[in-house]
């Protein structure tokens, strides 16, 4: 898949513990705009390629659920291969994101997530660093209870799901630096 030479610089967004949500003060959630040239022949399997030639599977096509959650056991990107969908991020008081095809999104760990709007045609390709799968975690107290404790210790993928071992996840994440 042809990633896109003219995308601007990769947003950071930090989102922090809101009392519901946990979120995550240590890792920024990661906005990739336009990163991606998308081909007009099947576009979710491209994203697909792309995240597994980086080291990201478990790969899925679907959309956002219209719901507050979050994983508390692993990072996850996603992809979108077609149409747009707006994405609240940190819970009731956090960000609101509109994504279009080409568009990536990086969710580190414990960021909620639910979607508000989303076009028709939407389709978005998921995946998750090599050796981590998703958890569905919503807004209970027990969840919350235990994503404080798991959170701090999902491992850091060691490539970017787009640009590979030396992209700007490793750098707004601090891969490699000793902590």
């Amino acid at each position: 898949m042809p990633l896109n030479p003219h995308a601007p610089e990769v947003a950071t967004t930090s989102l922090t513990d809101d009392g519901t949500i946990p979120n995550n003060d240590r890792l920024p959630l990661l906005v990739y705009a336009a990163a991606v040239s998308v081909p007009t022949d099947d576009p979710a399997a491209a994203f697909e390629t792309l995240f597994r030639s980086n080291g990201w599977g478990g790969t899925w096509r679907n959309g956002v659920y219209p719901y507050h959650h979050y994983h508390a056991e692993a990072h996850e990107v996603l992809g979108i291969a077609s149409g747009s969908v707006t994405v609240l991020f940190g819970g009731e008081g956090g960000v609101e994101l509109t994504a279009t095809a080409g568009d990536v999104v990086v969710i580190p760990a414990g960021v909620g997530h639910k979607r508000m709007a989303m076009s028709g045609d939407l389709c978005v390709v998921g995946a998750y660093p090599a050796g981590q799968a998703p958890d569905l975690r919503r807004e209970d107290p027990a969840d919350r209870a235990y994503a404080l404790d798991v959170i701090p210790r999902v491992a850091l993928p060691s490539a970017d799901p787009v640009h590979g071992a030396a992209g700007p996840l490793q750098r707004a994440w601090g891969v490699g630096d000793p902590r």
